[in-house]
């Protein structure tokens, strides 16, 4: 399909007057050369991101949080104690949780979901939300579209990194 897509575009590009820019070549992490495509589409380039590197957040008794946020999107990394509680909350966003390890009960509108390690829940947005872990060493990754704007200002009310 992109061998079709790009040379269409390249042809209404250049039938409007417009330039189109050339495959150019560029080194992976492997270190071999490879042609990387420029598409007009994409502004820049890919970023890359290690939890290693990134700040741990005390969010509370028993849970800490790494944050990643892109244009469109918020990632975190949330590690549990057995009994930590993410109070109950709503927010705008789309939320896709999956626990890697450990497991959490999420209480949501009168049911009880148990998520354990492997599983995913995806919650819609503005549904009401709480989470209870249920093991030590619980590990939730959660990703939220559009990117969670009240963690970057700061004006989440429910759960605020601790003093």
């Amino acid at each position: 399909m992109k061998a079709f897509i790009l040379p269409l575009f390249a042809c209404v590009m250049l039938a409007s007057g417009a330039s189109v820019a050339a495959e150019s070549p560029v080194t992976n992490a492997s270190g071999k050369g490879e042609q990387a495509t420029i598409s007009p589409f994409r502004h820049t380039l890919p970023d890359l991101y290690d939890f290693n590197q990134i700040p741990v957040e005390q969010m509370g008794t028993g849970i800490t949080r790494q944050t990643i946020h892109n244009g469109q999107s918020t990632m975190a990394k949330w590690v549990f104690a057995k009994g930590a509680v993410v109070p109950l909350h709503h927010h705008v966003n789309e939320q896709i949780t999956w626990i890697t390890a450990g497991s959490v009960e999420v209480l949501s509108q009168g049911k009880r979901f148990v998520v354990k390690a492997g599983q995913v829940i995806v919650l819609p947005p503005n549904v009401p939300h709480e989470f209870h872990s249920l093991e030590d060493g619980t590990i939730d990754i959660d990703i939220f579209t559009p990117q969670r704007q009240d963690w970057i200002d700061g004006t989440a009310s429910y759960i605020k990194p601790a003093s």
